[in-house]
């Protein structure tokens, strides 16, 4: 076991023991925002023939050579095609179709053109300019060639994708089921928020923080309950967990104090610890193990503090049971638009939100970036990471940063 490795040590031992869930065939209609467990490669072209994307005739370009305004070139029309229909008659010299956007191109056509841009009867098309061979044709494949990687294993399906997989006629896509992720807490100063708060009592906050971060991340999960400062009760839960979920994710009780007793409760239950503490502000509190392939995620009770070492070391490891190809999140370049004025000697965590300001997006930083103020996270979408060592870092730095 580790003892205060860096984030990214942290991170990579817990995506080392982390491994996707089973996969299932769900219907396309119920398949967004879930990970696709399958290449996508394509079968057919898209579209799958040639096609008009306008309302108007299909022609020979070769007809219209010598078509200007004062000798326009009559066409006779042999027949309407409308979208979804099949051409019956081939275009020869002389002769056009009227065709509707999406119907395909009759033989012989090597051009279409608009209704607005004709003088027609029902029976007869004038135009007035030349026409260029190919022009305004959709060709076949031009959307997506047979045999093209489409998607890989791993890509969430969003509205593309969704739309991609139904042109390709995968009404029940291959994706990875929801992981379940079990929510622990522990303190006997924690009561939930619907029941009365008695003197030296504190609301269970960090319970639904998790449950929304996960939630919004499609992640299914289940409160296991509070426990007491009680070892005992802190491992009923933790058995109750991994035998019913994918990942526990605890808060509370893994400092150095009396009444820290997770860890403990930890080992008791047979989970392996694989690291506690990480060298880091806020955050640093922590402990994180595994049991029988399951990770077990045990945060600090401080409520900012569990956020953010949840957002940078856990998340990764749980984009890999999720499915996620690319589980670690790119990192990016933000700006501070505020200056933050104490020295960092551990690595440091900012919170904030990215805000557009004269063309330029920066980070606005919240007044206090304390271990316990939750209500500065409010509205936040990105960290930024202040290297060890460094002083006040002044409005316009050029920060790592980690969008949430």
């Amino acid at each position: 076991m580790l003892y205060h490795p860096d984030y990214i040590t942290a991170r990579e031992i817990l995506l080392d023991a982390a491994a996707p869930v089973e996969t299932e065939r769900l219907d396309l209609t119920q398949s967004g925002g879930r990970i696709l467990a399958q290449d996508l490669i394509a079968a057919e072209n898209i579209p799958a023939f040639d096609r008009s994307p306008y309302d108007g005739y299909a022609f020979r370009a070769a007809d219209t050579m010598t078509a200007t305004r004062e000798q326009p070139v009559m066409l006779r029309v042999l027949e309407e095609i409308p979208a979804g229909a099949v051409p019956t008659l081939p275009v020869t010299e002389g002769t056009a179709s009227k065709i509707l956007t999406g119907a395909p191109i009759p033989e012989g056509t090597d051009a279409v053109i608009k209704f607005e841009d004709t003088v027609f009867t029902a029976d007869t098309v004038t135009l007035s300019s030349p026409a260029k061979s190919g022009q305004n044709i959709v060709r076949a494949g031009e959307d997506v060639r047979k045999g093209q990687l489409l998607a890989r294993r791993g890509d969430i399906i969003d509205p593309g994708l969704a739309g991609t997989l139904a042109s390709q006629g995968i009404a029940a896509p291959t994706v990875y089921r929801r992981p379940k992720v079990g929510i622990l807490s522990t303190g006997s100063e924690l009561v939930e928020a619907s029941d009365p708060l008695g003197p030296g009592k504190i609301y269970n906050a960090n319970r639904h923080t998790l449950e929304t971060a996960l939630n919004r991340m499609g992640y299914d999960c289940i409160y296991l309950g509070t426990a007491g400062d009680c070892v005992e009760d802190i491992c009923a839960l933790i058995r109750h967990g991994l035998a019913e979920c994918d990942v526990i994710v605890s808060t509370g009780g893994v400092s150095v104090g009396n009444y820290d007793l997770t860890p403990v409760a930890m080992e008791r239950s047979g989970i392996t610890l694989l690291f506690r503490g990480v060298d880091m502000k806020p955050g640093m509190a922590c402990a994180y193990g595994s049991c029988g392939g399951k990770l077990i995620c045990a945060l600090s009770g401080n409520p900012a503090s569990a956020l953010i070492n949840f957002y940078a070391v856990a998340l990764p490891a749980l984009r890999k049971i999720a499915g996620y190809r690319d589980p670690v999140p790119q990192p990016i370049q933000v700006t501070l638009a505020d200056r933050f004025g104490k020295k960092s000697p551990k690595l440091r965590f900012l919170r904030g939100t990215l805000v557009l300001r004269d063309g330029t997006v920066r980070m606005t930083l919240p007044a206090d970036q304390g271990n316990v103020i939750l209500s500065s996270t409010i509205g936040c979408n990105v960290m930024a990471i202040v290297p060890a060592g460094s002083g006040p870092v002044e409005a316009g730095t050029v920060l790592e940063g980690l969008l949430l």
